[in-house]
């Protein structure tokens, strides 16, 4: 055999135990992080309610300052729909997120549908909590699903960790945002 054919058969193979892999891989994940607000359960809700309001925490909304962002319907209504699209090469790419249930001062449901660099839709929620008269405990998460053989993805990549890190540095952003700043 020449070395060309064996290093052929050598990738043809790795392609194969991959796909082989890619059948056990977990397919979907949910993502969730909290961080507690010395502020009260309403003005936190009333501010989380509001979509354009992600402009000043979510890392995503920030990555692009020449991101073009559209927007139709009321914001802090169900079906208000803020979309996005990036020029980056590893940028948030495009998409669009709709408002689909709020529960007053208790929990925002959007559904945050990506077009590039890949399809996919997910559904994402903020819940807030009273702790105390003046403490809120704001949980974010989001559900994610991976078609085979994109799951793949996951034997690379921990998404746990990296999405957590930045869900991480949002809710940080919002408590010092919220914390040190009067919104109504």
């Amino acid at each position: 055999m020449n070395i060309f054919f064996q290093i052929l058969l050598g990738i043809a193979g790795l392609i194969v135990l991959l796909l082989i892999i890619g059948l056990f891989v977990r397919k979907s994940f949910t993502i969730e992080r909290q961080a507690t607000i010395n502020r009260p359960v309403e003005p936190v809700f009333d501010y989380l309610k509001y979509i354009r309001n992600q402009d000043d925490f979510n890392p995503w909304s920030q990555m692009d300052p020449n991101m073009q962002k559209t927007y139709s319907g009321t914001d802090g209504t169900v079906g208000f729909v803020s979309a996005w699209e990036s020029n980056m090469k590893r940028g948030p790419g495009k998409g669009e997120q709709e408002i689909k249930t709020i529960e007053p001062n208790k929990r925002l449901d959007v559904e945050l549908r990506f077009l590039k660099p890949f399809r996919s839709v997910s559904p994402a929620w903020f819940v807030t909590d009273p702790v105390s008269a003046d403490k809120t405990k704001v949980s974010w998460g989001m559900y994610c699903k991976f078609n085979y053989p994109m799951n793949l993805m996951g034997v690379f990549m921990n998404f746990d960790k990296q999405m957590g890190k930045e869900l991480d540095r949002g809710l940080g952003m919002l408590k010092n945002n919220l914390e040190t700043v009067t919104h109504s």
